[in-house]
């Protein structure tokens, strides 16, 4: 749960501030070190790491990593973010971790994955299957033996992805841009896929308690 920032410390008529390629304006603010005081609601704040090369702008999450930001549309109530901690898993210069949660578990209200996104699934099992599906492509990584990703299944918003389910294996879901059919979307392509990040929406933030 975001708590509210106290009264002295909210900022009012907060101007819109730019980072990289994007400006940064209501309801999402960026931090004012100096002044010491926020501009919203917590939820909505965004970093501008400039740790390398172009200022990124990223959101926060209730993970260790965030969701770094591509685009915004304030028309539409909606961002294209990458899962930062799925990228850096699934990079191969830093050895290649297999995922171990849940994009949307990460997520907390007022943003949820947009339905339009399809999934990558990631399997990590005990052993190597018998029968293959062929719509499974190996994944290689230094963790993981025997480790699958699935891509282009339909995004479901009550999160029942059991007919998806392998024996002997944890199943890693993650939000995905795509065509809106299978045949579009290979699964051998999936850090290209994370990389192009997903569509996550928002709600109007209720008013602090």
């Amino acid at each position: 749960v975001m708590l509210a920032w106290p009264e002295e410390h909210q900022g009012e008529g907060c101007s819109a501030k730019r980072c990289g390629h994007l400006n940064i304006s209501q309801p999402f603010w960026l931090p004012d070190m100096e002044a010491g005081r926020s501009c919203g609601s917590l939820d909505f704040e965004v970093n501008c790491n400039r740790t390398e090369g172009t200022p990124t702008p990223v959101l926060r999450s209730s993970g260790l990593t965030g969701f770094t930001i591509l685009n915004i549309s304030y028309e539409e109530s909606s961002l294209r973010v990458v899962d930062l901690r799925k990228e850096q898993d699934l990079n191969v210069s830093n050895g290649c971790n297999f995922p171990i949660w849940n994009t949307s578990g990460k997520l907390a209200p007022p943003f949820k994955v947009s339905p339009a996104n399809l999934n990558l699934v990631f399997y990590n099992c005990t052993k190597a299957l018998a029968h293959r599906d062929t719509a499974l492509v190996d994944l290689s990584c230094a963790d993981a033996t025997n480790a699958y990703a699935r891509a282009g299944v339909r995004f479901d918003e009550t999160g029942k992805y059991g007919g998806y389910a392998l024996e002997g294996c944890n199943a890693i879901v993650v939000p995905v841009m795509g065509s809106t059919t299978t045949s579009k979307v290979s699964a051998s392509h999936y850090k290209q896929l994370i990389n192009g990040g997903f569509l996550l929406t928002w709600e109007d933030h209720p008013t602090p308690l």
